[in-house]
C-alpha cells in the first residue's frame, strides 16, 4: 500500500540527522497515518519503535530535558506511540520487550515538577495509561517494580499545586484562579493511569500502602474542591476522581472529612448562635466562608460528590457509566463512616414535614433518588436503593419511612426483609428524631405508597336501611355459593 511505504520512508528520513522543524513535519505525518490499522501492519517493527522511543528522549536515562527546541519532537514522538501502541497488538508485545513503561517512568521523573513541558507529561501519562488499560502485567509492574503509585501521585500534586498543612491536609483556596487547560489535562491523564495501577487495590496489607493510599486519597479531595478552565473540564476532571476513589480502600475514605481547626471552630460557633433558636434541626449542618461544617468536621469534599451526583442524576442518560460509581463510593463511605453517614442523611434524608406527596413525586435529592427505586436497569435500582437504606442504618421502618413500601420492596425481597427488621451491618443506636407535622400524619400515611392519604368516605354511610339489608343478604348468598363449590370440589378429589 502507497501509505505503508510513505511510513516506511519517513522512519528512513527520521534515522538521518535532519533539521527540527523536518523531524516534527515527519512526525506530524506519521501521526495521522498511524491512525489506519492497516497501515501500521508492515511498519510496526522493533528498529521503528526503537526510533520513536529515541526521538521521544525514552532512550537516554541520563539525559535532561534542557533543550526546548527538541520538546516539539518529544511530544509529536509520543502522540505517534500513543496511536501505535493503541492500534496495533504487534506494538503492544514490543511495549512489553523494550520494557516502555519503565521508560515512561523516568521520563515522568525528569520532568514532574517543571510546569513548562505539560505537554510532554500529558501525552507520557496518556501512553502509560494505555499500556496499562492494554496488559495486566505492566499494571502489576507499574505498582510494586516502577513505584507508580507514589509517582503518579506526586505528579498530581504537582499540577495542583498543593501545600500541605497537615500529614493529609493541604490547603484550599476557594478565591484562586481555575486550573489552565494544560493543568487540567495533565491531571486527567494521571487520574486515569492510577485507576489502571489501582484497580485491584480493594485490601491494604502493609502500613506503608495505607499511608499511601490515604495520601492519594488526600489529593484526591484536593481535586474535589478545585475547578477547571471550564464546566465541561471541571466535571470530567471530577468523574476521573470519582472512579479513583472507589479503587480506595474504605478504611482510607476517613481523609476525604477533616477537622476544623481553631479558627473554623469559632466560626462554625459563631454561626450556630446566629440561627434562630427555632431551627435547631438545621444547627448541625452549617455554611461558614464557602465551608460545609457538621458535627466539627469539614464536609466540602463530601459535598462535592452530593452535588456531583445530583447533577448525574438530572442528566437523565448513561446511569450505570455516569452515576453507579459515585453511588457506590457514597454508600461504602456511610457504611464505614458515622459522620459521612449523618451528614448525607441530613441532607438527602432530613426530618419530613410535608407527607402530603408520593416519596418519588418532587425535585428534591431524596425524591430523586426514590424515583431510581424503580429504574428499568437493575444495576442502578439496586446502588440507589442501597445508598437509602444504609443512610437509615440498615432498618426497615426507617426506609420505608422515607420511601414507601412499594419503592423499597424490591431491595427488601433480595434481602429477606419483606416481613421487617434491619440488615446485616452495625450502626450506632442513635435514633431518629419524628417530625411534630409527621407524627400527627403518621395515622394516615397509607404504608405502601408512603404519602398521606384522606381518609376515604364509608359508602354504607349513605345508604337507606332496606339498602343494607339487600346488600348484606347479597353478601350471603356470594358466600354460600362458594362454600358449596368448595364442598364440591373435595368430593371431587376424595373421589380421585
Amino acid at each position: 500500500m502507497l501509505a505503508s511505504k510513505l511510513c516506511e520512508g519517513i522512519f528512513k528520513v527520521l534515522i538521518k540527522d535532519i533539521p527540527t522543524t523536518c523531524q516534527v513535519s515527519c512526525l506530524e505525518v506519521l501521526r495521522i497515518l498511524s491512525r489506519d490499522k492497516k497501515v501500521l501492519v508492515p511498519v510496526t517493527t522493533k528498529e521503528n519503535m526503537q526510533i520513536l522511543l529515541r526521538l521521544a528522549k525514552l532512550n537516554e536515562l541520563d539525559d535532561s530535558l534542557e533543550k526546548v527546541s527538541e520538546f516539539p519532537v518529544i511530544v509529536e514522538s509520543l502522540k505517534c506511540l500513543c496511536n501505535i501502541v493503541f492500534n496495533s497488538q504487534m506494538a503492544q508485545q514490543l511495549s512489553l520487550e523494550l520494557n516502555l513503561a519503565a521508560k515512561l517512568c523516568n521520563l515522568l521523573r525528569k520532568c514532574k515538577d517543571r510546569k513548562f513541558i505539560n505537554d510532554i507529561k500529558c501525552f507520557d501519562l496518556r501512553l502509560l495509561f494505555l499500556l496499562s488499560l492494554l496488559h495486566t502485567d505492566i499494571r502489576s509492574q507499574l505498582r510494586y517494580e516502577l513505584q507508580g503509585l507514589p509517582l503518579l501521585t506526586q505528579i498530581l500534586e504537582s499540577a495542583f499545586s498543593i501545600k500541605w498543612t497537615d500529614e493529609y491536609e493541604s490547603a484550599i483556596d476557594h478565591n484562586g484562579p481555575p486550573l489552565s487547560p494544560q493543568e487540567t489535562d495533565c491531571a486527567i491523564e494521571a487520574l486515569k493511569a492510577l485507576f489502571n495501577v489501582t484497580v485491584d487495590s480493594w485490601k491494604v496489607h502493609k502500613e506503608s500502602d495505607s499511608h499511601q493510599f490515604r495520601v492519594m486519597a488526600a489529593v484526591l479531595r484536593h481535586c474535589l474542591l478545585i475547578v477547571g478552565p471550564t464546566e465541561d473540564k471541571t466535571e470530567e476532571l471530577h468523574s476521573n476522581a470519582v472512579n479513583l476513589l472507589s479503587n480506595v480502600p474504605v478504611s482510607c475514605l476517613d481523609v476525604l472529612i477533616c477537622p476544623l481547626t481553631h479558627e473554623e471552630t469559632a466560626q462554625e460557633a459563631t454561626t450556630l448562635d446566629e440561627l434562630p433558636s427555632n431551627k435547631t434541626a438545621e444547627k448541625e449542618t452549617v455554611l461558614k466562608n464557602n465551608t460545609m461544617v457538621y458535627n466539627g468536621m469539614n464536609m466540602e469534599a463530601i459535598h462535592v460528590l452530593l452535588n456531583f451526583m445530583e447533577k448525574r442524576i438530572d442528566k437523565g442518560s448513561s446511569y450505570r457509566e455516569g452515576l453507579t460509581p459515585v453511588l457506590s463510593l457514597l454508600t461504602e463511605c456511610s457504611r464505614a463512616h458515622r459522620n459521612i453517614r449523618k451528614f448525607l442523611k441530613d441532607q438527602v434524608l432530613p426530618p419530613l414535614r410535608d407527607v402530603t406527596n408520593r416519596p418519588e413525586v418532587g425535585s428534591t435529592v431524596r425524591n430523586k433518588l426514590v424515583r431510581l427505586m424503580t429504574h428499568v436497569d437493575l444495576g442502578v435500582k439496586q446502588i440507589a436503593a442501597e445508598f437509602l437504606f444504609v443512610l437509615c442504618k440498615e432498618r426497615v421502618d426507617s426506609l420505608l419511612k422515607y420511601t414507601g413500601y412499594g419503592n423499597a420492596a424490591g431491595l427488601l425481597a433480595a434481602r429477606g426483609l419483606l416481613a421487617g427488621g434491619r440488615g446485616d451491618n452495625w450502626y450506632s443506636e442513635d435514633e431518629d428524631t419524628d417530625t411534630e407535622e409527621y407524627k400527627n400524619a403518621k395515622p394516615n400515611i397509607n404504608l405502601i405508597t408512603g404519602h398521606l392519604e384522606e381518609p376515604m368516605p364509608n359508602p354504607i354511610d349513605e345508604m337507606t336501611e332496606e339498602q343494607k339489608e339487600y346488600e348484606a343478604m347479597k353478601l350471603v348468598n356470594m358466600l354460600d355459593k362458594l362454600s358449596r363449590r368448595a364442598d364440591v370440589k373435595d368430593l371431587h378429589q376424595d373421589g380421585g
